[in-house]
């Protein structure tokens, strides 16, 4: 969940619904409560832990950090080298993931196909949207928090993806990030010059409110989600499939980054003097071309990992 989280197009709710935990995911975060906080502010700190199923959270949130630092770190590279085979992987998973939840899915009414349009085509609709401008204003940062969360409880949906057309994914997931290490590194050393530096205070700011959104918004979605479930499950699958197969489009793997530019026509750089992603050129392979085929396999291979992942959820919870 924590590699596909943060790669732009790939939603971590994906690998949730497809390895069989979704709804205890979405159930555990339900149980972040006011009664949750009673029993953390008392004192009660084993009965905190059983109530919200702080075993199961504990190893998400664990899985999540060393991916962010290892497994994710290899995509970096792997996407910097082989994009199109890592995309075709990536496609392969999520067109395996169709199947699978598909498959298992209980009677398609016409209300249920009408809804799963209706997510095809808030799927596609993300996809063609033009990237806004970046924007540092602190209420509009939150909404960033609270939408970009929506990649880990709703499956399809990217929240790194919805940062990039939403004109933050620079600010929140790059130079707020590094802002905040090398503020770590700097109280290790023992150097507080950044405290007098406006420009980096006001980047630990941005990620201090950002997180707070995420956080208001992972509580508030999943209370909303775990509501639906439990009342409209059969809609809400449906949506939830029309969400992944509308997503097919931001993982298209043959396609070539778009990077932003200046007024003046230069390619605009961030404060590490890196290019920045504004969206993907898609285009139609060339089968005569034997990379093609290797990226074709690579589709199967992805979509075979998803049927490896499926058996494992089956026989890991076979109710």
């Amino acid at each position: 969940m924590g590699t596909a989280n943060k790669v732009p197009g790939i939603s971590g709710g994906v690998v949730a619904y497809v390895g069989g935990f979704y709804e205890e995911f979405i159930y555990s975060l339900q149980k972040l409560n006011l009664k949750a906080a009673k029993l953390l502010f008392s004192g009660r700190f084993g009965s905190f832990f059983d109530y919200i199923n702080g075993r199961f959270l504990s190893l998400l949130i664990l899985g999540e950090a060393l991916s962010y630092f290892t497994v994710s770190k290899g995509f970096d590279l792997l996407i910097s080298y082989y994009p199109i085979l890592v995309w075709a992987t990536f496609f392969g998973m999520i067109l395996g993931s169709i199947y699978y939840i598909s498959r298992s899915y209980g009677e398609w009414t016409r209300r249920n196909v009408i809804i799963l349009i209706i997510g095809i085509t808030i799927g596609i609709g993300t996809s063609l949207l033009d990237p806004a401008k970046e924007n540092t204003n602190l209420l509009f940062v939150f909404f960033c928090g609270m939408i970009s969360i929506s990649g880990m409880t709703l499956p399809g949906l990217s929240g790194s993806f919805i940062l990039i057309l939403l004109g933050n994914y620079v600010l929140l997931l790059v130079d707020s990030i590094n802002a905040f290490f090398d503020t770590m590194v700097a109280i290790f050393q023992g150097d507080f010059s950044w405290w007098y530096d406006p420009v980096h205070m006001e980047l630990l700011q941005v990620l201090s409110v950002f997180t707070v959104g995420s956080i208001v918004g992972l509580i508030s979605l999943s209370h909303l989600l775990g509501w639906t479930i439990k009342h409209y499950r059969n809609e809400t699958n449906a949506m939830i499939i029309g969400f992944i197969t509308g997503s097919l489009g931001v993982v298209w793997p043959w396609k070539k980054e778009v990077f932003k530019r200046t007024s003046e026509g230069l390619l605009a750089l961030d404060k590490n003097g890196d290019q920045i992603l504004e969206n993907y050129s898609r285009y139609w392979p060339d089968f005569n071309d034997t990379y093609t085929w290797i990226a074709v396999l690579m589709i199967l291979i992805g979509f075979l990992s998803v049927y490896i992942l499926d058996q494992y959820g089956n026989k890991a919870n076979p109710i």
